[in-house]
């Protein structure tokens, strides 16, 4: 019995023969045995030529490199929409919103992010409009160049962001990259956006805190009516749920957080 099972075992452990590899060196002295016969070739069968060809002239590299930088600006295009707009303090309010009357898909996200998208295009029409007459339609001329309306552009935004930041989070990252006194004018883009960002981060948090407190009041009003009639094993959220909304919708809720995020831009 147990020299059968040492049998079984040395079986299993002989390594088996696979034909494969030698039909594979086969092909491969074979393919390079072809190549040194057809006309004095390269007899190297594997040397790739891994590379990429430059153009020489100095105007195509030029273009290639506006076409890449073109390419990179419409990739980071919906973030510089996010953080140098007011969509962010948007999107922050409806979310609370929505957690607040206790809803998790409903409006969609895609509905208030649409919304949210439309209310960024309809506050920021005074910026747009000025860019429109003093950067693009006279570079569009040939006024100006590409530089100046970009600055010019840029100039524009610059000024929305300040308006709407708090001096406090603007000098904040002033102190962090160490410039020194600056004058608001003289400020780059890399201090203006964090600080503008960081504002309405606060300002979307402080208004969404405030659109909470009616609703825990809904909560805690209908947890207290539950618990003094014994009905420990009903959930509050199922009667407070529809109260919240019902008092939303009696009170035009919709209609007043708009009106207040336009109001809170200076609209």
């Amino acid at each position: 019995m147990s020299t059968t099972i040492q049998n079984k075992t040395k079986m299993v452990e002989r390594p088996r023969f696979s034909w494969g590899w030698v039909l594979v060196l086969f092909l491969l002295v074979t393919s390079n045995s072809l190549m040194a016969q057809a006309g004095g070739a390269n007899t190297n069968a594997f040397n790739f030529n891994i590379g990429m060809n430059l153009p020489e002239e100095p105007q195509r590299i030029d273009v290639a490199i506006r076409i890449l930088f073109l390419i990179t600006l419409l990739a980071v295009a919906p973030s510089l929409v996010m953080l140098m707009t007011c969509f962010t303090r948007i999107i922050i309010v409806f979310s609370f919103l929505r957690n607040a009357l206790s809803l998790q898909g409903v409006p969609a996200n895609q509905i208030l992010v649409g919304f949210a998208l439309f209310m960024t295009f309809f506050i920021m029409q005074p910026v747009y409009q000025r860019i429109d007459a003093e950067a693009i339609k006279p570079y569009s001329a040939g006024a100006i160049t590409g530089g100046q309306a970009l600055d010019i552009s840029k100039g524009h935004a610059k000024d929305f962001m300040l308006r709407q930041a708090r001096p406090k989070d603007v000098e904040f990252f002033v102190g962090l990259s160490k410039m020194g006194p600056t004058k608001v004018e003289e400020l780059p883009m890399t201090v203006v956006i964090p600080g503008f960002v960081l504002s309405e981060l606060r300002t979307g948090f402080q208004m969404g805190f405030l659109l909470f407190i009616p609703f825990i009041l809904i909560d805690f009003v209908v947890a207290i009516v539950l618990m003094s009639l014994g009905l420990l094993f009903l959930p509050p959220v199922t009667i407070s749920m529809p109260l919240k909304i019902l008092l939303f919708v009696l009170v035009d809720g919709w209609t007043l957080i708009v009106r207040s995020l336009a109001l809170s831009f200076g609209l």
